[in-house]
């Protein structure tokens, strides 16, 4: 299916298989890029990632943004433990499908994953530099079996920000009808999801990766094999990077810190 809003004549990749899909605005950046995604179960729609099974060798890539509650910063409870279940359930449908490549979205805390035959790049990406309206970070790991990395285009003209958190939109008296809370994500203003209640509605919309942001990482995923060669910042935030200099920003100095200090996996 071609999302709305996509361009007919967008080439044709391959085969995508969508975990924790939800709305699945990650998955519809991709259809609108050419991708074909086949949608894998969800709690929100009576299914279970836990009782799947991938078939082998079918999908080109595998994509998803597990549960990310438990990882948190603004998290008031402890930790469920239901975080590391799914990142361990991603990491076996990945095993389990084998694809070229995989990406994982989630909050900046979350665990690096490893994967058995894939080398793992880790980035973060504000919707601010894909050309949006929030300044919300989100974590992405990229796996590939040829090594191959992702440079995304962070060049985007941001728009107004806006400060509100749109996961949390439902329960503020100030927030936007439904169809301007989607237009901020990046899906048509007539978008809906039928036999939700309100408040799931706008928490399957605002936790969603938004399709602007998606399509930006999709672009990158179909021009990867083009980074060979190139020279990027050694956090592997995938910036490009010249000369003597090994960092992009500041900020990837303490990222690289923080990785070390933590030195958290999830094994396959």
């Amino acid at each position: 299916m071609t999302a709305p809003g996509a361009d007919a004549r967008a080439p044709s990749h391959g085969l995508v298989l969508s975990l924790f899909p939800g709305a699945d605005l990650l998955g519809r950046g991709f259809e609108a890029e050419g991708f074909c995604v086949v949608r894998g179960p969800d709690l929100v729609w009576g299914g279970d990632v836990r009782s799947f099974r991938a078939p082998a060798g079918h999908f080109e890539g595998v994509i998803g943004g597990s549960p990310c509650q438990d990882f948190s910063q603004l998290r008031r409870t402890p930790p469920t433990g239901d975080g590391l279940a799914m990142l361990a359930e991603f990491v076996r449908v990945v095993s389990e499908a084998d694809p070229v490549w995989f990406l994982l979205e989630n909050v900046p805390r979350v665990p690096c994953v490893a994967v058995a035959g894939y080398s793992v790049q880790r980035f973060n990406l504000r919707a601010d530099e894909c050309g949006g309206a929030q300044r919300r970070n989100r974590c992405f790991q990229f796996g590939s079996r040829d090594s191959s990395v992702l440079v995304c285009d962070r060049s985007a003209t941001a728009r107004a920000t806006v400060q509100a958190a749109l996961a949390t939109a439902a329960s503020r008296r100030d927030c936007p009808p439904f169809a301007r809370f989607c237009e901020l994500q990046g899906l048509p203003s007539l978008f809906d999801l039928p036999g939700l209640s309100r408040r799931a509605k706008y928490r399957a919309v605002g936790n969603g990766v938004p399709v602007y942001m998606a399509r930006v990482i999709a672009r990158a995923v179909t021009r990867r094999g083009e980074s060979r060669g190139a020279v990027l910042c050694a956090c592997g935030c995938g910036r490009l990077v010249a000369g003597l200099v090994t960092r992009a920003t500041p900020a990837c100095r303490k990222r690289i810190q923080r990785a070390r200090a933590a030195g958290l996996s999830v094994a396959a």
